[in-house]
Protein backbone atom coordinates (compact mmCIF):
# COMPACT_ATOMS: atom_id res chain seq x y z
CA UNK A 1 0.00 0.00 0.00
CA UNK A 2 1.15 3.56 -1.12
CA UNK A 3 -0.27 4.71 2.30
CA UNK A 4 -3.12 4.63 4.79
CA UNK A 5 -5.31 6.22 2.38
CA UNK A 6 -4.97 4.86 -1.20
CA UNK A 7 -3.61 1.64 -2.23
CA UNK A 8 -0.41 1.72 -4.52
CA UNK A 9 -1.48 2.03 -8.43
CA UNK A 10 0.28 -0.82 -10.19
CA UNK A 11 -1.56 -0.52 -13.60
CA UNK A 12 0.62 0.33 -16.34
CA UNK A 13 1.02 3.46 -17.60
CA UNK A 14 -0.47 4.61 -21.07
CA UNK A 15 0.94 3.23 -24.84
CA UNK A 16 -1.06 4.73 -27.16
CA UNK A 17 -3.67 2.10 -27.45
CA UNK A 18 -7.03 3.47 -29.04
CA UNK A 19 -9.59 2.72 -26.54
CA UNK A 20 -12.73 4.05 -28.92
CA UNK A 21 -14.55 2.42 -31.93
CA UNK A 22 -15.74 3.57 -35.00
CA UNK A 23 -19.42 4.33 -32.71
CA UNK A 24 -17.07 6.59 -30.13
CA UNK A 25 -17.81 4.30 -27.66
CA UNK A 26 -15.38 1.78 -25.33
CA UNK A 27 -13.80 -1.24 -27.41
CA UNK A 28 -13.86 -4.65 -26.46
CA UNK A 29 -12.42 -6.25 -24.52
CA UNK A 30 -13.40 -3.41 -22.14
CA UNK A 31 -16.99 -3.26 -22.79
CA UNK A 32 -17.55 -6.71 -22.27
CA UNK A 33 -15.66 -7.03 -18.59
CA UNK A 34 -17.54 -3.52 -17.58
CA UNK A 35 -21.23 -4.73 -19.00
CA UNK A 36 -20.84 -8.12 -17.11
CA UNK A 37 -19.73 -6.43 -14.00
CA UNK A 38 -22.71 -4.07 -13.82
CA UNK A 39 -24.94 -6.66 -14.72
CA UNK A 40 -24.03 -8.37 -11.71
CA UNK A 41 -23.85 -5.54 -9.67
CA UNK A 42 -27.06 -4.57 -10.43
CA UNK A 43 -28.47 -7.98 -9.68
CA UNK A 44 -26.88 -7.75 -6.10
CA UNK A 45 -28.36 -4.05 -5.64
CA UNK A 46 -31.88 -4.72 -6.46
CA UNK A 47 -32.32 -8.34 -4.33
CA UNK A 48 -30.55 -6.71 -1.52
CA UNK A 49 -31.46 -2.99 -1.06
CA UNK A 50 -33.78 -2.82 1.53
CA UNK A 51 -35.69 1.08 1.62
CA UNK A 52 -35.30 3.05 5.18
CA UNK A 53 -37.70 4.79 5.75
CA UNK A 54 -35.40 7.31 7.57
CA UNK A 55 -33.31 8.06 4.46
CA UNK A 56 -34.83 9.85 1.38
CA UNK A 57 -32.12 11.30 0.06
CA UNK A 58 -30.14 10.81 -2.92
CA UNK A 59 -26.89 10.79 -1.48
CA UNK A 60 -27.14 7.34 0.89
CA UNK A 61 -31.21 7.17 0.50
CA UNK A 62 -33.89 5.18 -1.58
CA UNK A 63 -34.22 8.50 -3.98
CA UNK A 64 -30.91 7.65 -4.85
CA UNK A 65 -31.28 4.32 -6.24
CA UNK A 66 -34.26 6.16 -8.19
CA UNK A 67 -31.22 7.94 -9.68
CA UNK A 68 -29.77 4.68 -10.67
CA UNK A 69 -32.76 3.43 -12.24
CA UNK A 70 -33.18 6.03 -14.50
CA UNK A 71 -29.65 6.22 -15.33
CA UNK A 72 -29.88 2.52 -16.36
CA UNK A 73 -33.08 3.03 -18.33
CA UNK A 74 -31.47 6.23 -20.31
CA UNK A 75 -28.32 4.12 -21.57
CA UNK A 76 -29.60 0.32 -21.71
CA UNK A 77 -33.52 0.01 -22.01
CA UNK A 78 -34.77 -0.91 -25.56
CA UNK A 79 -37.66 0.51 -26.81
CA UNK A 80 -40.61 0.05 -24.66
CA UNK A 81 -38.96 -1.57 -21.89
CA UNK A 82 -40.14 0.83 -18.81
CA UNK A 83 -38.62 -1.46 -16.35
CA UNK A 84 -36.02 0.38 -14.78
CA UNK A 85 -38.38 3.33 -14.62
CA UNK A 86 -41.18 1.39 -12.90
CA UNK A 87 -38.07 0.54 -9.99
CA UNK A 88 -37.35 4.08 -10.31
CA UNK A 89 -41.12 5.04 -9.22
CA UNK A 90 -41.84 2.25 -7.03
CA UNK A 91 -38.64 4.18 -5.06
CA UNK A 92 -39.71 7.26 -5.36
CA UNK A 93 -43.27 6.96 -4.40
CA UNK A 94 -42.70 6.66 -0.82
CA UNK A 95 -40.26 9.33 -0.53
CA UNK A 96 -42.87 11.75 -2.16
CA UNK A 97 -45.16 11.06 0.67
CA UNK A 98 -42.29 11.74 3.33
CA UNK A 99 -40.95 14.73 2.33
CA UNK A 100 -39.97 16.84 5.30
CA UNK A 101 -39.44 20.28 4.36
CA UNK A 102 -36.14 20.07 6.65
CA UNK A 103 -33.60 20.20 3.83
CA UNK A 104 -33.53 21.59 0.86
CA UNK A 105 -30.78 20.45 -1.77
CA UNK A 106 -30.69 18.00 -4.44
CA UNK A 107 -28.42 15.43 -2.87
CA UNK A 108 -29.33 15.80 0.83
CA UNK A 109 -33.21 17.60 0.88
CA UNK A 110 -36.68 17.35 -0.73
CA UNK A 111 -35.33 19.26 -3.79
CA UNK A 112 -34.20 15.28 -5.10
CA UNK A 113 -37.04 13.58 -4.97
CA UNK A 114 -39.05 16.31 -6.58
CA UNK A 115 -36.79 16.87 -9.35
CA UNK A 116 -36.13 13.15 -10.07
CA UNK A 117 -40.13 12.55 -9.68
CA UNK A 118 -40.80 15.51 -12.52
CA UNK A 119 -37.90 13.75 -15.06
CA UNK A 120 -39.47 10.26 -14.33
CA UNK A 121 -43.57 11.33 -14.85
CA UNK A 122 -41.89 13.69 -17.92
CA UNK A 123 -40.65 9.98 -19.57
CA UNK A 124 -43.61 8.23 -18.65
CA UNK A 125 -45.42 10.90 -20.76
CA UNK A 126 -47.29 12.19 -17.61
CA UNK A 127 -46.87 16.03 -17.97
CA UNK A 128 -49.42 17.31 -15.76
CA UNK A 129 -47.78 15.27 -13.05
CA UNK A 130 -44.17 16.14 -13.90
CA UNK A 131 -45.21 19.73 -13.93
CA UNK A 132 -46.69 19.55 -10.09
CA UNK A 133 -43.57 18.17 -9.02
CA UNK A 134 -41.69 21.47 -10.45
CA UNK A 135 -43.91 23.76 -8.83
CA UNK A 136 -43.63 22.13 -5.32
CA UNK A 137 -40.08 22.41 -6.05
CA UNK A 138 -40.32 26.51 -7.06
CA UNK A 139 -42.22 27.11 -4.15
CA UNK A 140 -39.23 26.11 -1.80
CA UNK A 141 -37.36 28.97 -3.40
CA UNK A 142 -38.43 31.94 -0.85
CA UNK A 143 -37.66 29.77 2.06
CA UNK A 144 -34.12 29.07 0.22
CA UNK A 145 -33.18 32.67 -0.75
CA UNK A 146 -34.65 34.19 2.59
CA UNK A 147 -33.34 31.81 4.97
CA UNK A 148 -29.86 33.25 6.68
CA UNK A 149 -29.57 29.99 8.27
CA UNK A 150 -28.80 27.98 5.23
CA UNK A 151 -25.43 27.74 3.66
CA UNK A 152 -24.94 28.05 0.34
CA UNK A 153 -22.59 24.38 -0.34
CA UNK A 154 -23.90 21.92 -2.79
CA UNK A 155 -24.60 18.87 0.03
CA UNK A 156 -26.94 21.01 1.97
CA UNK A 157 -27.57 24.41 0.88
CA UNK A 158 -28.44 26.78 -1.76
CA UNK A 159 -26.33 25.71 -4.75
CA UNK A 160 -27.67 22.31 -4.06
CA UNK A 161 -31.32 23.69 -4.83
CA UNK A 162 -29.68 25.62 -7.69
CA UNK A 163 -28.30 22.15 -8.74
CA UNK A 164 -32.08 20.77 -8.59
CA UNK A 165 -33.27 23.12 -10.91
CA UNK A 166 -30.30 23.03 -13.43
CA UNK A 167 -30.54 18.97 -13.64
CA UNK A 168 -34.24 19.89 -14.46
CA UNK A 169 -33.17 22.15 -17.34
CA UNK A 170 -30.99 19.60 -18.57
CA UNK A 171 -33.37 16.90 -18.69
CA UNK A 172 -36.38 18.50 -19.98
CA UNK A 173 -34.81 22.21 -21.31
CA UNK A 174 -34.32 24.84 -20.04
CA UNK A 175 -38.03 26.79 -19.56
CA UNK A 176 -39.48 24.28 -17.69
CA UNK A 177 -38.50 26.39 -14.63
CA UNK A 178 -39.07 29.55 -13.99
CA UNK A 179 -36.40 31.88 -14.86
CA UNK A 180 -37.15 34.34 -11.64
CA UNK A 181 -37.02 31.18 -9.30
CA UNK A 182 -32.73 30.55 -10.89
CA UNK A 183 -32.69 33.93 -11.03
CA UNK A 184 -33.46 34.25 -7.34
CA UNK A 185 -31.84 31.50 -6.09
CA UNK A 186 -28.08 32.92 -8.01
CA UNK A 187 -28.98 36.38 -6.57
CA UNK A 188 -29.33 34.79 -2.90
CA UNK A 189 -25.94 32.86 -3.43
CA UNK A 190 -23.98 36.21 -5.10
CA UNK A 191 -25.02 38.10 -2.30
CA UNK A 192 -24.07 36.09 0.37
CA UNK A 193 -20.94 35.34 -1.65
CA UNK A 194 -19.95 39.21 -1.68
CA UNK A 195 -21.03 39.53 1.92
CA UNK A 196 -18.77 37.26 3.35
CA UNK A 197 -15.93 38.49 0.91
CA UNK A 198 -16.50 41.79 2.56
CA UNK A 199 -16.46 40.94 6.04
CA UNK A 200 -13.48 38.17 5.73
CA UNK A 201 -11.64 41.19 3.77
CA UNK A 202 -10.84 38.90 0.80
CA UNK A 203 -9.57 39.80 -2.06
CA UNK A 204 -11.87 37.88 -4.53
CA UNK A 205 -15.48 38.62 -5.45
CA UNK A 206 -17.04 35.60 -3.61
CA UNK A 207 -16.63 33.99 -0.13
CA UNK A 208 -18.21 30.97 1.48
CA UNK A 209 -17.78 29.70 5.14
CA UNK A 210 -19.62 26.54 6.22
CA UNK A 211 -19.91 26.03 9.90
CA UNK A 212 -17.75 28.86 10.21
CA UNK A 213 -15.05 27.18 7.86
CA UNK A 214 -13.33 28.20 4.49
CA UNK A 215 -13.86 24.83 3.28
CA UNK A 216 -12.68 24.29 -0.85
CA UNK A 217 -13.70 21.23 -2.19
CA UNK A 218 -16.86 20.32 -3.83
CA UNK A 219 -19.28 18.98 -1.37
CA UNK A 220 -18.87 21.80 0.98
CA UNK A 221 -16.51 24.64 -0.52
CA UNK A 222 -16.03 26.91 -3.08
CA UNK A 223 -14.89 24.77 -5.60
CA UNK A 224 -18.15 23.24 -5.81
CA UNK A 225 -19.76 26.47 -5.31
CA UNK A 226 -18.13 28.19 -8.30
CA UNK A 227 -18.57 25.12 -10.46
CA UNK A 228 -22.49 25.10 -9.65
CA UNK A 229 -22.82 28.75 -10.42
CA UNK A 230 -20.84 28.43 -13.95
CA UNK A 231 -23.32 26.09 -14.92
CA UNK A 232 -26.29 28.41 -15.09
CA UNK A 233 -27.21 28.88 -18.37
CA UNK A 234 -29.32 31.81 -18.59
CA UNK A 235 -27.74 34.57 -20.49
CA UNK A 236 -29.03 37.35 -18.39
CA UNK A 237 -27.24 35.65 -15.48
CA UNK A 238 -23.79 34.58 -17.26
CA UNK A 239 -22.13 37.80 -17.36
CA UNK A 240 -22.24 38.84 -13.63
CA UNK A 241 -21.41 35.02 -12.67
CA UNK A 242 -18.36 34.91 -15.36
CA UNK A 243 -17.29 38.36 -14.09
CA UNK A 244 -17.27 37.16 -9.87
CA UNK A 245 -15.78 33.70 -10.61
CA UNK A 246 -13.01 34.21 -12.77
CA UNK A 247 -10.85 35.83 -9.65
CA UNK A 248 -12.07 33.67 -6.96
CA UNK A 249 -10.66 30.35 -9.57
CA UNK A 250 -7.51 32.39 -9.83
CA UNK A 251 -7.44 32.68 -6.08
CA UNK A 252 -8.13 29.10 -6.48
CA UNK A 253 -4.76 28.61 -8.35
CA UNK A 254 -2.23 29.67 -6.12
CA UNK A 255 -3.45 27.31 -3.36
CA UNK A 256 -2.73 24.15 -4.71
CA UNK A 257 0.12 21.92 -3.24
CA UNK A 258 2.84 20.96 -5.51
CA UNK A 259 2.49 17.71 -5.89
CA UNK A 260 -0.97 18.38 -7.84
CA UNK A 261 -3.28 18.11 -5.31
CA UNK A 262 -5.80 20.47 -3.58
CA UNK A 263 -6.00 21.50 0.04
CA UNK A 264 -9.48 20.91 1.86
CA UNK A 265 -9.96 23.98 3.12
CA UNK A 266 -8.61 27.37 3.88
CA UNK A 267 -5.62 27.23 6.84
CA UNK A 268 -5.94 23.29 6.83
CA UNK A 269 -3.64 21.20 9.10
CA UNK A 270 -4.44 18.27 7.25
CA UNK A 271 -1.79 18.98 4.63
CA UNK A 272 -1.75 17.30 1.91
CA UNK A 273 -3.47 14.02 2.14
CA UNK A 274 -7.40 14.15 0.90
CA UNK A 275 -8.07 12.71 -2.54
CA UNK A 276 -11.69 12.79 -2.65
CA UNK A 277 -14.44 14.39 -5.00
CA UNK A 278 -15.67 15.72 -1.29
CA UNK A 279 -12.27 17.03 -0.39
CA UNK A 280 -9.25 17.22 -2.99
CA UNK A 281 -8.27 17.52 -6.46
CA UNK A 282 -10.96 15.36 -7.57
CA UNK A 283 -13.78 17.99 -6.81
CA UNK A 284 -11.67 21.08 -8.06
CA UNK A 285 -11.12 19.56 -11.60
CA UNK A 286 -14.52 19.88 -12.56
CA UNK A 287 -14.49 23.42 -11.84
CA UNK A 288 -11.29 23.90 -13.48
CA UNK A 289 -12.21 21.83 -16.70
CA UNK A 290 -15.11 24.27 -16.70
CA UNK A 291 -13.31 27.56 -16.26
CA UNK A 292 -11.01 26.52 -19.25
CA UNK A 293 -13.80 25.48 -21.61
CA UNK A 294 -15.43 29.40 -20.42
CA UNK A 295 -12.45 31.61 -20.61
CA UNK A 296 -10.11 29.92 -22.84
CA UNK A 297 -7.07 30.42 -20.04
CA UNK A 298 -4.19 27.39 -20.21
CA UNK A 299 -3.41 28.19 -16.65
CA UNK A 300 -6.87 26.12 -15.67
CA UNK A 301 -6.52 23.19 -18.19
CA UNK A 302 -2.88 22.53 -16.43
CA UNK A 303 -4.66 22.64 -13.53
CA UNK A 304 -7.09 20.14 -13.97
CA UNK A 305 -4.31 17.77 -15.65
CA UNK A 306 -2.17 18.44 -12.78
CA UNK A 307 -5.56 17.06 -10.53
CA UNK A 308 -5.33 14.02 -13.19
CA UNK A 309 -1.86 12.75 -12.69
CA UNK A 310 -2.28 13.37 -8.51
CA UNK A 311 -5.54 11.36 -9.16
CA UNK A 312 -3.94 8.34 -11.40
CA UNK A 313 -1.11 8.60 -8.07
CA UNK A 314 -2.92 8.57 -5.35
CA UNK A 315 -6.73 7.62 -6.52
CA UNK A 316 -7.40 3.90 -5.69
CA UNK A 317 -8.31 4.91 -2.25
CA UNK A 318 -9.18 2.31 0.98
CA UNK A 319 -11.96 3.80 1.79
CA UNK A 320 -14.05 1.71 -1.13
CA UNK A 321 -15.26 2.31 -4.76
CA UNK A 322 -17.76 5.05 -3.98
CA UNK A 323 -18.89 8.31 -5.36
CA UNK A 324 -18.21 10.95 -2.67
CA UNK A 325 -15.19 9.83 -1.13
CA UNK A 326 -13.77 6.33 -3.00
CA UNK A 327 -12.37 5.43 -6.68
CA UNK A 328 -15.95 5.68 -8.60
CA UNK A 329 -15.87 9.32 -8.11
CA UNK A 330 -12.65 10.00 -8.27
CA UNK A 331 -12.34 8.40 -12.07
CA UNK A 332 -14.64 11.27 -12.82
CA UNK A 333 -11.63 13.18 -12.82
CA UNK A 334 -10.41 11.24 -15.65
CA UNK A 335 -13.47 11.30 -17.53
CA UNK A 336 -13.81 15.21 -17.32
CA UNK A 337 -10.31 15.72 -19.12
CA UNK A 338 -11.23 12.89 -21.62
CA UNK A 339 -14.54 14.88 -22.56
CA UNK A 340 -12.43 18.17 -22.60
CA UNK A 341 -9.69 17.31 -24.53
CA UNK A 342 -10.26 13.63 -26.06
CA UNK A 343 -6.88 12.80 -24.95
CA UNK A 344 -7.26 9.00 -24.82
CA UNK A 345 -4.57 9.16 -21.88
CA UNK A 346 -7.22 9.69 -19.32
CA UNK A 347 -10.11 7.65 -20.89
CA UNK A 348 -6.82 5.02 -20.37
CA UNK A 349 -6.94 5.90 -16.80
CA UNK A 350 -10.64 5.58 -16.41
CA UNK A 351 -10.69 2.38 -17.57
CA UNK A 352 -7.98 1.16 -15.60
CA UNK A 353 -9.75 2.58 -12.32
CA UNK A 354 -13.02 0.69 -13.43
CA UNK A 355 -11.49 -2.47 -13.83
CA UNK A 356 -10.77 -2.11 -10.43
CA UNK A 357 -14.21 -1.21 -9.38
CA UNK A 358 -15.64 -4.63 -11.18
CA UNK A 359 -13.38 -6.28 -8.81
CA UNK A 360 -15.79 -4.61 -6.42
CA UNK A 361 -14.97 -6.18 -2.44
CA UNK A 362 -11.87 -7.88 -3.38
CA UNK A 363 -9.48 -5.21 -2.06
CA UNK A 364 -9.92 -5.34 1.15
CA UNK A 365 -11.47 -1.31 1.37
CA UNK A 366 -13.74 -0.34 4.21
CA UNK A 367 -17.43 -0.94 3.99
CA UNK A 368 -19.28 2.41 3.74
CA UNK A 369 -22.01 2.67 6.29
CA UNK A 370 -24.58 2.52 3.35
CA UNK A 371 -23.13 0.06 1.34
CA UNK A 372 -25.79 0.07 -1.55
CA UNK A 373 -26.07 3.67 -1.91
CA UNK A 374 -25.41 6.59 -4.29
CA UNK A 375 -22.76 8.69 -2.66
CA UNK A 376 -20.93 6.02 -0.47
CA UNK A 377 -22.13 2.57 -1.99
CA UNK A 378 -22.48 0.46 -4.27
CA UNK A 379 -25.21 2.01 -7.02
CA UNK A 380 -22.70 5.02 -7.76
CA UNK A 381 -20.09 2.89 -8.56
CA UNK A 382 -22.53 1.09 -11.58
CA UNK A 383 -23.27 4.72 -12.13
CA UNK A 384 -19.85 4.72 -13.24
CA UNK A 385 -18.99 1.55 -14.45
CA UNK A 386 -22.43 2.75 -16.98
CA UNK A 387 -20.36 6.07 -17.96
CA UNK A 388 -17.57 4.61 -19.09
CA UNK A 389 -19.20 2.74 -21.60
CA UNK A 390 -20.08 6.05 -23.05
CA UNK A 391 -17.55 8.55 -21.97
CA UNK A 392 -18.15 11.27 -24.21
CA UNK A 393 -21.23 11.40 -22.58
CA UNK A 394 -20.44 10.66 -19.46
CA UNK A 395 -20.87 12.92 -16.34
CA UNK A 396 -20.24 13.43 -12.59
CA UNK A 397 -23.94 12.63 -10.86
CA UNK A 398 -26.22 15.49 -9.64
CA UNK A 399 -23.19 17.70 -10.20
CA UNK A 400 -21.70 17.91 -13.31
CA UNK A 401 -24.53 18.78 -16.03
CA UNK A 402 -22.63 19.67 -19.22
Amino acid sequence: MESDRAFKNSFPDYSGEALLDSNRKLKEPYQHKIVKSIEKLVKHLEGSFEPDRKDDSIYTGNAGQAFLSLHLHSKFAPAGDDRHLQRARDMLRPCLQRLTGSRVSFLCGDAGPLALAAVLYHKLGKLERARGYIESLEDMCDRVCSDSSLPDEILYGRCGYLSALIFLQHNMGEDCVSKEVVAGVVEAILKSGEAMAKRERCSYPLMYLWHEKAYLGAAHGLAGIYFMLLQVQSPSLQDRIRRQVRPCIDFMLTLRFASGNCPSSLGSASGDKLVHWCHGAPGWVHMFALAFKIYKDKRYLDAARDCAEVVWRRGLLQKGYGICHGTAGNSYTFLTLFKLTEDQRFLYYAVRFAEWCCEYGKHGCRTPDRPLSMFEGMAGTVYFLVDVLDPLNSAFPCFDFQ
